[in-house]
């Protein structure tokens, strides 16, 4: 599948962003600053972890040669370039040992993200001009993307030995531990003027969804010594089933959405990934016990524009629906609707599709030991992040002459 979706995308969209498998051209988007090849840097560690080999060498050659961070310009979202090229290319550097090629590029886009944290509070601002450096959204910055650049920006600061980055991402944590929480729930729009809730629309899914994520991540990526991120999560987690968990008459599990303490009765797709999320923390922390509402959560979840939130729970079923629904000639293809009795394609093979969906069900029928869990932490996009031990975060970032802090 991999292959077969890989080639397709050299074939007709080599450079962009995305493959347009129906109409076999390419999409480059707007989300990315005018940075080209979103395909290429998801891919990496993909085909590195499937051995193709000849595929990888083509990818790094490309982002060595073509990835020109000098030459954007234009508006980008700060978690989008987070989660896909800082950390693609960090995974590049430390999990498929390219380090000096790509570090330059990676510390070069993360200088190019700090501005967007200039506001009154440090809550960074959504949206990001990559060639003025200024922030450019106004309003609410959301939870799910201030609340998912943890693990790479901590990274960042280990690849760096410059601690500026790891304060980025603590002192949303310090402001998060600050405000009230209704019922313990954290609302999807905060004002990075203010630092108060905008409004008290809690969702699991979209808005909401890698925030809980990257709780209980960056406790694994800390060699289970973040204990704030643990009970942050863990805090989280009780609010949810106590507030939103519900049961449908037919017996079936969902977690609704909250706006203002009115239950808003559904469950969104981007929540498929919850019961993946559960999973993790309750084998990691709790020594395998896997919870009811982990289990209970995946019979709701069919809707696919190829993202891999469904495979993240369910996995096994997924595999043989995606060749027979969502391969076409050219690649592979979302799905507008499921329901419909003739298959509406949405004519794209997003970037993602080859970076999590792919490399997910890849990793479900190899051997265990391939990446174990004990030393790799995934980030939202799929991209494995090795677990910081303590002696390597006391070696590598340390208080230096100058009197920059300590990341300890």
């Amino acid at each position: 599948m991999m292959k077969f979706a890989w080639d397709n995308y050299k074939r007709y969209a080599w450079g962009k962003n995305e493959l347009r498998p129906l109409t076999r051209n390419g999409n480059t988007g707007n989300m990315f600053g005018g940075l080209r090849g979103a395909s290429i840097v998801d891919s990496l560690d993909t085909l590195y972890i499937m051995g193709l080999m000849e595929e990888y060498e083509e990818a790094k050659e490309w982002i060595q040669n073509n990835l020109d961070l000098n030459s954007v310009s234009k508006h980008g979202w700060v978690v989008s370039l987070c989660v896909c090229y800082i950390a693609g290319l960090v995974s590049a550097m430390l999990f498929c040992f390219v380090f000096q090629i790509f570090k330059q590029k990676v510390m070069e886009l993360g200088e190019k993200l700090l501005p967007a944290f200039n506001t009154p509070t440090g809550i960074p601002r959504g949206v990001i001009n990559l060639g003025s450096w200024g922030w450019a959204s106004a309003g609410s910055s959301i939870l799910a993307e201030f609340g998912t650049l943890h693990l790479e920006f901590v990274h960042l600061s280990e690849l760096s030995r410059n601690p500026v980055f790891t304060e980025k991402v603590m002192n949303i944590r310090k402001l998060l531990n600050k405000i009230e929480k209704p019922h313990g729930l954290y609302p999807n729009f905060l004002s990075p003027v203010s630092g108060n809730w905008v409004q008290h629309h809690v969702s699991i899914g979209g808005l909401g969804d890698s925030f809980y994520e990257y709780l209980i991540k960056s406790y694994l990526m800390s060699e289970k010594t973040d204990q704030e991120a643990q009970k942050m999560y863990y805090s989280a987690m009780e609010a949810i089933e106590t507030n939103l968990v519900q049961k449908s008459p037919g017996g079936l599990t969902y977690v609704a959405e909250w706006r203002g303490g009115i239950l808003d009765h559904k469950m969104g797709h981007l929540a498929c990934f919850s019961g993946g999320m559960i999973g993790i923390g309750d084998w990691f922390v709790l020594q395998g016990h896997i919870s009811h509402s982990n289990t209970a959560l995946v019979t709701l979840c069919f809707y696919s524009v190829e993202r891999p939130e469904v495979i993240n729970t369910q996995r096994v079923c997924s595999l043989c629906a995606l060749e027979k629904h969502c391969r076409v000639d050219a690649g592979f293809s979302g799905i507008r609707d499921v329901y419909a009795s003739t298959v509406s394609h949405d004519n794209m093979q997003q970037s993602f599709f080859l970076s999590e969906t792919l490399k997910y069900l890849y990793l479900l029928f190899s051997d265990d030991d391939l990446l174990p869990l004990e030393d790799w932490v995934f980030n939202t996009e799929a991209h494995p992040l090795p677990v910081i031990r303590k002696r390597c975060l006391q070696e590598h970032v340390t208080t230096q002459d100058d009197g920059q802090t300590n990341l300890e």
